[in-house]
């Protein structure tokens, strides 16, 4: 019962990280060139979306990676 605590501490630092990363990585594009002039609360909510979801893409594809990597050894034990 224990591991799924130490599990979703991982998972919830792991999709933090990552939309930060994403957040700081975005920060660098100008996407404010394709939008609309003075949209600016539309201009943020698109910002949030987009790290959101490029955040936990790339978060689930890290926590998928080492779930599977953890499962690896369970193909050379025996029975």
């Amino acid at each position: 019962m224990e591991s799924f605590g130490y599990q979703a501490l991982v998972n919830i630092l792991s999709h933090l990280v990552f939309i930060a990363l994403t957040w700081w990585t975005l920060q660098g594009v100008h996407i404010e060139k394709i939008l609309k002039p003075n949209r600016v609360v539309q201009a943020r909510l698109f910002y949030i979306l987009l790290t959101l979801a490029i955040g936990s893409t790339v978060s689930n594809f890290f926590l998928d990676y080492l779930s599977w990597s953890r499962q690896l050894p369970l193909i050379f034990r025996g029975g």
